[in-house]
């Protein structure tokens, strides 16, 4: 047996012999640990130097602890020496990443979470998607901290990858754009409205109490602020400690934020707020989307439950559960779920329940309810609810597509490209969406409808009932209305592909913040937040 191959067996041991020496007689269920542990040794070494065909250590002890994690919650896993270095490397930032947040369940490459301004989200890829192919190679075979390696690479760049859904028949197409991370996690701050605070916070990092703190003081220094909007749309979250740092910064001091609940003393704890509050009393907006996860819920569900300040958006991501990362030998760790968190209500917004035999969606029947501290009813599981609901629109098929392919952001490149500076009073107009219609169709540009894609399940049925001549003229005349409607599709979506377009070409000559100023009268919620912040009696009214 080679060096490596020892270590990696003697990891396996040392994994088992931790869990095991972490726990107590006192739980009847760990009396039956030393026999599996029995069990799991004699038979992996029987299987090393006995099966037939010489088995490779390495990878049978990886599946047998990927069986072993399969059974649990995804955001529990094995980070060996790769993924540690890995880890490190995307928390100093300097490279262009797509943002995504990967696991490895059943052999699979899969899409875990959403992560660092979630671009990769924004251009179509969601949880539970499964990764085939990047960057041309397939993943099968490949670490987790290789893949990122091929997800990773000069900001501005993109990557292709190929990925299967769930209920989809084929497999589907992304090219990623890679843009630069930024440790920095308040990526925008300003007064807009003429007296309203605006920050916006892309994820819970070391320094994201200080940063908020610090940009709220200098709103405050520049005139009396009658309304506050703290964006934490597009959040994936992070660290709970800062969560309730800015939680603080709104409340009294002293108050509670959230408690977490585990099965040993480490893991029962409530967090308060520790300094007193730079902003008790003016009206608060938080803006959340499904992507807000985690630290974001945290923030989202204690202004909710406190009664503090107005939400606004879409229901977050549900990510109940707080993780901590076990150092094990050989430079390796286990990342693992040790507590659930709630909220000062009480409640759990953890959308997936782990515990059964597969993970399900937790029922709206199952949801338990809980009150506000002024009597509001507010709900458990499934994430946390805005109290105003302004969802962007739902995209077409078309926009799903182009996103898919990242054509805004070619384009956005090819327009860059001949202009060394964003023209004076830039917009979107119609003669700029024909350049991009016509730059589609000099690259051949086509996609299917959800429509087309029934007709052709249609077809098929036909002809297996023997009904396809019957019915062959019908079906061609809806083939060609069908057509008909994919060729007006630009004039119908003309306004989101506008917005699309608009966004990418900025982000060619803007900076994250700039961007953000730019695009901030287009966007939904943030205009109903300050529709609320500006009416009294219709913000009281939703806090009653």
């Amino acid at each position: 047996m080679t060096k490596k191959r020892l270590g990696l067996a003697v990891l396996l041991a040392a994994v088992l012999g931790l869990g095991f020496a972490a726990t107590t007689a006192e739980d009847d269920d760990f009396f039956a640990i030393p026999k599996s542990i029995e069990i799991y040794g004699a038979a992996y070494k029987a299987l090393v130097g006995q099966y037939v065909n010489d088995p490779d250590p390495e990878r049978l002890m990886q599946s047998g602890l990927e069986a072993m994690l399969a059974d649990l919650d995804p955001y529990t896993t094995l980070l060996d020496e790769a993924d540690r270095t890995e880890a490190l490397l995307r928390k100093r930032g300097g490279y262009g990443d797509v943002g995504l947040s990967l696991g490895r369940r059943g052999g699979k490459v899969v899409v875990t979470a959403p992560e660092e301004n979630a671009r990769a989200y924004e251009q179509g890829l969601r949880t539970g998607d499964v990764l085939l192919r990047v960057a041309g190679r397939a993943v099968d075979n490949l670490t987790l901290a290789d893949v990122h390696e091929l997800l990773r690479g000069e900001p501005g760049t993109s990557v292709k990858v190929k990925v299967q859904r769930e209920g989809q028949p084929e497999l589907m197409t992304f090219v990623l754009s890679r843009q630069k991370v930024d440790r920095r996690t308040v990526s925008h701050s300003g007064i807009i409205s003429n007296d309203v605070g605006y920050v916006r916070l892309d994820r819970f990092g070391r320094r994201s109490g200080q940063e908020v703190r610090k940009a709220m003081k200098k709103l405050q220094k520049q005139r009396e602020l009658n309304g506050f909007v703290l964006d934490l749309r597009g959040n994936p979250g992070g660290l709970l400690e800062q969560a309730v740092a800015v939680t603080g910064l709104f409340v009294p001091q002293g108050t509670e934020v959230v408690s977490m609940r585990g099965r040993t003393a480490q893991t029962q704890r409530t967090y308060r707020s520790k300094k007193a509050p730079l902003a008790p009393d003016v009206p608060l907006a938080v803006l959340i989307d499904d992507i807000s996860a985690s630290a974001s819920e945290i923030v989202a569900g204690a202004v909710q439950d406190l009664d503090r300040g107005v939400l606004v958006g879409e229901t977050s991501f549900g990510k109940g559960l707080v993780q901590k990362v076990e150092q094990l030998p050989y430079n390796t760790a286990l990342k693992l779920t040790v507590a659930e968190y709630f909220t000062p209500s009480g409640r759990n917004i953890q959308s997936k329940d782990y515990r059964r035999d597969s993970a399900a969606t937790i029922p709206d029947s199952l949801r338990e309810t809980y009150e506000t501290k002024g009597g509001r009813t507010v709900r458990g599981g499934g994430g946390i609810m805005p109290d105003v609901k302004a969802a962007p629109p739902k995209p077409g098929a078309l926009e799903q597509a182009l996103k898919r392919r990242a054509s805004f952001f070619f384009f956005a490149n090819d327009y860059a490209a001949r202009r060394d500076t964003l023209p004076d009073g830039f917009a979107v107009d119609d003669a700029l969406l024909a350049d991009f219609r016509e730059w589609l169709e000099e690259r051949g540009f086509s996609y299917e409808s959800d429509a087309q894609r029934a007709l052709q399940a249609l077809k098929g049925e036909v002809k297996k009932e023997g009904y396809a001549g019957a019915v062959r003229g019908d079906l061609k005349t809806l083939r060609q209305a069908l057509q008909q409607q994919k060729q007006r599709a630009f004039e119908r979506h003309s306004s989101a592909l506008k917005g699309e377009l608009r966004r990418a070409i900025l982000a060619r000559y803007l900076d994250r913040s700039g961007q953000r100023a730019a695009l901030m009268e287009h966007e939904r919620a943030l205009q109903e937040a300050l529709r609320l912040l500006r009416d009294d009696g219709a913000y009281d009214d939703l806090l009653r």
